[in-house]
């Protein structure tokens, strides 16, 4: 890469409206910063950002309050040693209009390129490669795609590419009948072109509300005509007709991906992430063998202030937060013990189909057994409980 090549990182987090599906745990704490695998959410795609070269500044787009996000921002721009900005949206402005709202700000570095991450989808993020795909298309936009079963292809943005050139030929949101089964990972990277073709479709919009009598085509495209002209989505109205011109690619991965849309799957996203760490930060991954600490099985994180007793025993699939206490012959399966916890003598979540997910300041007494349940911050369990939901 050039040396004045600049380059910034978008992240969407959405916002309090959204992430309806991940409650109850999104009730407590904002779904962005939920960890998985002991990090927040929104930590994995920022890690990934720190291998692109000439990185000059990540932000994060949403509509939380900004008291949500304040203290984490603050820390990690001092751990990176680069500038993290939280940017509050007034109002949804959809998925392209959100970057388009802050362009000033985004582009204030002068970037030659800009990725666009969504905070709710799991993978290794192969950024540094796409980058260098993207370089080599010459196009405005290259898209992370990946092939999923025919089945399940109609829930994801589908599409079709040149599979000489990876061109985007055609893309369909959430398509009715099977178009292909390669589909949009909700990752990207543009050149600043992007904020031109969202621009185009703002005035595009503005100019068709000013014109009375409409053709049977537009009559058609009735829902889009009733969206706000700031209101611009990324995958119908940038990516569906932009596609076929020579503007957008797509880059392959054959990693693991998966959408943290429901609790269930946040479990899963983290053992995913536990045994990616197995490759890039063995370090995060808890060791012992049940003498001098407790004895780990598999893939399990442990925040460093949480106290576990030695005669513990855990894993796999675990993730222990901070301040987290773990008394004698506790069995830990399959779980998200969330901060400050208790999980008194012979408390065993022994979790191996399901989920278990402890909210803050949970309290487990003895001998207690939870299997695939979720339990809602400050409870204290003194029964038993399986497939429950706590509120």
């Amino acid at each position: 890469m050039e040396s004045s090549e600049k380059v910034v990182a978008v992240i969407m987090v959405g916002g309090p409206t959204k992430g309806t599906r991940f409650r109850p745990l999104s009730f407590n704490t904002p779904k962005p910063l939920f960890p998985l695998a002991g990090q927040p959410m929104v930590q994995h795609p920022i890690s990934a950002c720190k291998g692109i070269t000439n990185l000059a500044q990540i932000f994060l787009v949403g509509f939380y309050e900004e008291r949500d996000f304040a203290l984490y921002v603050s820390s990690l721009s001092n751990e990176l040693r680069l500038p993290v900005r939280y940017l509050k949206e007034d109002k949804p402005h959809g998925s392209a209009g959100g970057i388009y709202y802050f362009r000033d700000i985004i582009l204030e570095d002068s970037p030659s390129y800009i990725f666009l991450l969504n905070c709710d989808v799991c993978c290794n993020f192969p950024l540094p490669d796409m980058l260098e795909a993207h370089k080599r298309s010459g196009g405005m936009g290259t898209i992370l795609v990946k092939k999923v079963s025919a089945e399940s292809a109609n829930q994801f943005g589908a599409l079709v590419a040149d599979p000489v050139t990876n061109e985007l030929l055609h893309y369909t949101e959430k398509p009715e009948t099977f178009v292909s089964d390669l589909i949009n990972c909700g990752v990207y990277v543009f050149t600043s072109e992007i904020f031109d073709a969202i621009e185009d479709v703002s005035v595009h919009r503005e100019g068709r509300a000013n014109v009375r009598r409409i053709s049977s085509f537009e009559a058609l495209q009735s829902a889009t005509r009733n969206l706000p002209t700031d209101f611009v989505r990324l995958d119908q109205d940038i990516l569906s007709p932009l596609a076929g011109k020579k503007r957008l690619y797509t880059y392959q991965t054959m990693e693991f991906w998966e959408q943290i849309k429901t609790p269930g799957m946040s479990l899963k996203c983290s053992a995913l992430y536990l045994a990616q760490f197995q490759l890039t930060s063995p370090h995060l991954l808890a060791t012992g063998n049940g003498t001098k600490s407790a004895n780990i099985v598999g893939d399990v994180y442990i925040h460093p202030s949480a106290k576990v007793h030695p005669t513990a025993k855990i894993g796999p699939n675990v993730s222990v937060s901070a301040n987290v206490r773990v008394a004698a012959g506790v069995r830990l399966i399959s779980c998200i013990i969330l901060d400050d916890a208790e999980i008194m003598a012979n408390g065993d979540f022994n979790d191996k189909l399901g989920i278990t997910i402890l909210g803050e300041a949970v309290i487990v007494e003895d001998e207690v057994v939870v299997t695939n349940s979720i339990v809602l911050p400050n409870k204290t369990l003194n029964l038993s409980v399986a497939e429950e939901i706590i509120l």
